[in-house]
């Protein structure tokens, strides 16, 4: 019995991080990302040229990536 409460625990704990880790690279990773090539390719289509939708590119993912860290991390 009190084996089964210790790996409960372990699981517990294994899926805590396993969380954390996720969320976290979702987060500062793939919303930022994410955001970053919607401008990019709204900028193509908006016919602004490839130097100026990457430049929005780059900064839309710095942008939302701080923002991310300083509102959204914990």
């Amino acid at each position: 019995m009190a084996e089964e409460q210790v790996q409960r625990a372990m699981d517990a704990d294994e899926h805590r991080k396993t969380y954390s880790s996720v969320m976290r690279a979702s987060a500062e990773v793939g919303v930022p990302f994410a955001l970053a090539l919607t401008m990019f390719f709204t900028n193509l289509v908006m016919a602004n040229g490839i130097g100026l939708a990457i430049i929005a590119a780059v900064i839309t993912y710095l942008a939302v990536f701080l923002i991310v860290k300083a509102f959204f991390s914990h």
